[in-house]
């Protein structure tokens, strides 16, 4: 936490300490003790009656609170995080555990010193506060408040980059990649799931809804298989593996082995679950470039010369937000944005079953600012391309083709050093600039590939030998002459 070592503190009980009480609406002005409330605010007692449910034998748990209140200054959105003792369920399989609570990210107090009031019906704040259920050690006695830290940073997160848009709420089924081990120590959980809390239901507050949004801590093979398939179904893995989460989805920082090398056949459960249900990655950073076929610019007519151009942040920012706008996938809502870690990968946002797309980790910082479709240049059609891509990035050729676009939905690789994007995309996508009479189009340094359904099944079967990474020689091509298409994996280093 950036406010210094964490402070322990008892909970408050219905008697309020005068501090955390400021004048309603006037950051760091106090009443004079005779002119205190002396009812803890709604919000927080809301909360704490949710808790109190859970554990009415540990009325004061101990608490990590921020040492200056974010709405005095203070880095930290988080008032405090409760830190609770749960004695697991031996019956059921469910060891003995730490349970964290955050108190911040909904609203607390109903004056606008952190969150507008917009009534009970919608949401308390951004709608949510977290927690995490960590095994205990053996002999352990007091909980780490490593966790507490880990909190905040998520909350900070939350609130620098979805107070304008709330585009980044954590919702049930979102991941976040953190490549390092959660507690800073050496182990093989790295990153995060989320999934909604077992014990604590959401609740309804004076100033609206409140969901409990669980922390769980995966390796990285887990988060992998999360951004190929989706985030519900590996959470409904852990739950089967007791050692690996449990049916509370526990997180164990000493586990050293996957789920799937606990399972080999979980894998299988994965490939299959891309196979009906499609995948929710829609894109990665890659080494890739495109340039129209020789035959197809000799036969095209144009009054004006193309000018071919490195993609400026500006045009980043466009792409994303048509991306988000039009390329709406199946159902017809929905956005693409950009995900995780150092900004390698892209997924999709899978909240309560709906199909909508957005950005649901922790590495992007890109504006949500909307554009209009004719600012990105001008678009133009061609009759054949040539799609380069490194070896990396073109591994995953079969999931875009039978994850993503067979399901109706879109892909994109952006390259690394800016100067290009290319988009595959299915004829079921909304809004795309490439259409079946057209599949190649582009805009700017932005190209589209519309891949035909009679077409796809070729590409699939012909793409499939990218999938044996450990076998795979490169470079390799692959053309379809009659559709206009090359596809060629060079090297990573070309």
């Amino acid at each position: 936490m950036e406010s210094g070592p964490p402070h322990l503190s008892p909970v408050p009980g219905t008697e309020a300490v005068p501090h955390h009480h400021p004048h309603p609406g006037v950051p760091g002005m106090h009443m004079p003790p005779q002119m205190m409330p002396m009812t803890t605010p709604v919000g927080l007692q809301a909360i704490y009656q949710a808790c109190r449910r859970l554990y009415a034998d540990q009325p004061n748990p101990l608490q990590v609170t921020a040492v200056v209140k974010y709405w005095l200054g203070g880095p930290d959105p988080l008032d405090y995080i409760s830190m609770y003792s749960n004695p697991g369920d031996p019956n059921r399989g469910i060891p003995a555990h730490w349970h964290y609570v955050s108190f911040g990210l909904s609203d607390l107090y109903g004056d606008g010193r952190v969150h507008e009031y917009t009534g009970p019906e919608g949401p308390s704040g951004f709608g949510f506060e977290l927690t995490i259920r960590l095994k205990k050690e053996t002999g352990e006695t007091a909980p780490p408040t490593w966790p507490a830290a880990l909190m905040q940073t998520l909350a900070r997160y939350v609130f620098q980059s979805g107070e304008e848009s709330n585009q980044n709420v954590l919702c049930a089924g979102d991941h976040v990649s953190w490549h390092n081990a959660l507690d800073s120590s050496e182990s093989r959980i790295q990153h995060m799931l989320m999934a909604e809390d077992p014990l604590l239901q959401s609740i309804l507050s004076p100033m609206g809804t409140i969901n409990f949004i669980q922390i769980i801590g995966v390796t990285a093979e887990e988060l992998q298989a999360a951004q190929r398939w989706n985030g519900p179904g590996i959470l409904e893995l852990l739950r089967n593996v007791p050692v690996a989460g449990g049916p509370w989805l526990l997180t164990d920082m000493r586990r050293g082995e996957t789920i799937f090398e606990k399972d080999p056949q979980l894998q299988e459960v994965v490939e299959r679950g891309i196979e009906t249900e499609g995948s929710n990655l829609s894109g990665v950073s890659a080494k890739c470039s495109w340039e129209e076929m020789e035959e197809s610019r000799e036969e095209r007519e144009e009054s004006e010369e193309t000018v071919r151009q490195r993609i400026t942040p500006h045009e980043s920012e466009q792409i994303k937000a048509e991306l988000r706008r039009g390329l709406m996938g199946q159902h017809g809502s929905g956005a693409a944005g950009f995900g995780t870690g150092a900004g390698a990968d892209w997924t999709d946002h899978v909240n309560h079953n709906t199909d909508r797309e957005r950005k649901d980790s922790l590495s992007s910082s890109g504006s949500t600012e909307e554009v209009k479709p004719g600012e990105l240049q001008r678009s133009q059609t061609m009759d054949a391309v040539h799609v380069k891509i490194n070896k990396e990035a073109g591994t995953l050729l079969p999931l875009v083709m039978r994850g993503r676009l067979k399901h109706g939905r879109h892909f994109t690789f952006k390259d690394v050093s800016g100067n290009s994007a290319i988009t595959f995309v299915s004829p079921r996508v909304m809004g795309a600039i490439a259409d079946e009479s057209h599949p190649y189009a582009s805009r700017g340094p932005w190209l589209q590939v519309l891949i035909p359904e009679d077409f796809l099944e070729a590409v699939i079967k012909d793409l499939e030998e990218l999938s044996n990474t450990e076998e795979l020689v490169v470079p390799k091509q692959y053309r379809w002459r009659e559709k206009g298409l090359t596809i060629s994996v060079l090297p990573d280093d070309w």
